[in-house]
């Protein structure tokens, strides 16, 4: 038997298996993301965590970085 816990349980914790719904959850509970958000990331760049976290990371601070222009767009046209 192996000591190796994700060997004995059968699920890689650093992969992502799409095919089971509580995994997506659970991920996406982590991410603090949809789980079609979890999906869409795995589909663009794999099943590995890291990958799926960066690719959440980057199209997030890209909204993020958008909505805070658009503020900055409609305070500046507010009359003082």
């Amino acid at each position: 038997m192996s000591n190796d816990a994700r060997k004995r349980s059968g699920k890689d914790h650093h992969r992502i298996d799409i095919t089971r719904e509580e995994e997506v959850h659970e991920w996406a509970r982590k991410f603090d993301v949809s789980p079609q958000q979890i999906r869409d990331a795995v589909e663009a760049v794999g099943d590995r965590a890291d990958d799926v976290e960066l690719r959440l990371k980057g199209s997030r601070s890209t909204e993020t970085g958008d909505r805070v222009h658009e503020s900055l767009a409609r305070t500046e046209r507010k009359p003082r």
